[in-house]
């Protein structure tokens, strides 16, 4: 039987970071090497993957929403300055034969 090749990884982290390995290896039971490895190691379950999935998809459902919004509230604007417009021109047609009738008195 052959034994196992092992290389050395040092790591440099924060006293933080280095305290939350400990932890949770603590934890687990484990050491903080194979904390790691096992945590390194550790492929994705079907409904990670499905999540990782949609939380793009809702990403991206946000972004076309924001845009959405963002055109609607800029044709409102525009509307509202059409009719804005439109009444200041019909105020401004009914104040010209008031005066026009003030001047003929």
């Amino acid at each position: 039987m052959t034994a196992a090749k092992t290389e050395r990884i040092t790591l440099l982290a924060t006293p933080e970071f280095k305290g939350f390995l400990t932890s949770e290896a603590r934890r687990e039971g484990v050491s903080v090497a194979e904390l790691i490895r096992m945590r390194c190691e550790q492929r994705p379950s079907d409904e990670e993957q499905e999540l990782a999935r949609l939380t793009v998809a809702m990403a991206q459902a946000s972004s076309e929403a924001d845009s959405a919004r963002r055109d609607a509230l800029a044709q409102t604007a525009d509307v509202l300055a059409e009719l804005r417009a439109a009444r200041a021109a019909r105020q401004g047609s009914n104040d010209a034969p008031a005066s026009a009738q003030a001047a003929n008195r």
